[in-house]
């Protein structure tokens, strides 16, 4: 008895998502269409002309933007940065340095000491319960 496997396909805002790009730039093909797997693998493989142009140059999605400022998608709503932001724009932030950006980033540089903190006593604690 032979299974036959049918091509796993996602939505275009999925796959959108794991290329890292915000979907209403997309070319209207690939907003209308499903996505396969291997298709996404393909783009990600070999980025065709508009997805390296919305990479380079955005607008990039809230994720992107947060992670381009040290910040997380919390602290980019607490500075009142909603909408997707393009390069030349989170160039600028970081050039202007507003006050909310340096307190959020200085939240998450303590964010990411703590779980470092909280990793390393686990870590000990997962050694010592060993021996």
């Amino acid at each position: 008895m032979k299974s036959h496997q049918t091509a796993q396909t996602m939505k275009p805002a999925t796959a959108a998502k794991k290329l890292g790009v915000y979907l209403p730039a997309t070319p209207a093909d690939f907003q209308e269409g499903v996505v396969s797997r291997t298709e996404l693998d393909q783009l990600q493989a070999d980025p065709p002309e508009w997805l390296r142009e919305l990479r380079r140059n955005g607008p990039h999605p809230r994720p992107v933007v947060a992670a381009k400022l040290g910040v997380s998608i919390s602290g980019l709503a607490r500075g009142g940065i909603t909408d997707p932001l393009t390069t030349e724009q989170i160039e600028a932030l970081k050039e202007e340095r507003p006050e909310w950006l340096e307190k959020e980033r200085a939240t998450q540089a303590e964010v990411r000491k703590e779980s470092a903190r909280l990793k390393k006593r686990d870590a000990e604690r997962a050694e010592q319960d060993r021996t």
